[in-house]
């Protein structure tokens, strides 16, 4: 049976105000996560860490539908960029710790990890539909 199209209508709201209020639940955590980080060695690291994530839900939570314009990442300039960024960001947390013993899940991760930019980047090269709305200076380049 179907249900009334006003039912539907007050389970779509419902759902819409608790993704809404999950949302700005986690930008509270992450940006609380975020500022206790300041007294941390690391402190610049964490604190953007947890920024981002936090000024995201915060920015779904205002207008959910910001990210349904977001189609393929790595077709944006600025995607590109914060992927460089986060594989940084990952391998330089792998390398805080080098001198200690390296286990199964962090060589498996350093493995992976290496070769994720080369594969990305292999395909991306050799797709000439994927290069063709690539800015000129990114053309140039290798």
């Amino acid at each position: 049976m179907n249900e009334p199209s006003d039912v539907k209508c007050t389970k779509t709201n419902f759902s819409l105000i608790i993704w809404r209020a999950c949302n700005v639940c986690m930008s509270l955590f992450f940006a609380l996560a975020s500022y206790v980080q300041i007294n941390d060695p690391d402190a610049v690291l964490w604190v953007v860490a947890y920024a981002i994530p936090a000024n995201l839900c915060l920015l779904i939570a205002i207008k959910p539908h910001v990210t349904e314009r977001i189609t393929n990442i790595f077709q944006q300039e600025e995607g590109r960029e914060f992927s460089g960024l986060i594989l940084i960001l990952v391998w330089l947390l792998l390398c805080q710790h080098s001198g200690s013993s390296i286990g199964a899940l962090r060589l498996f991760v350093a493995v992976a990890i290496t070769i994720f930019p080369f594969v990305a980047w292999l395909y991306y090269y050799i797709n000439k539909e994927l290069r063709t709305s690539w800015p000129p200076h990114c053309k140039t380049a290798l």
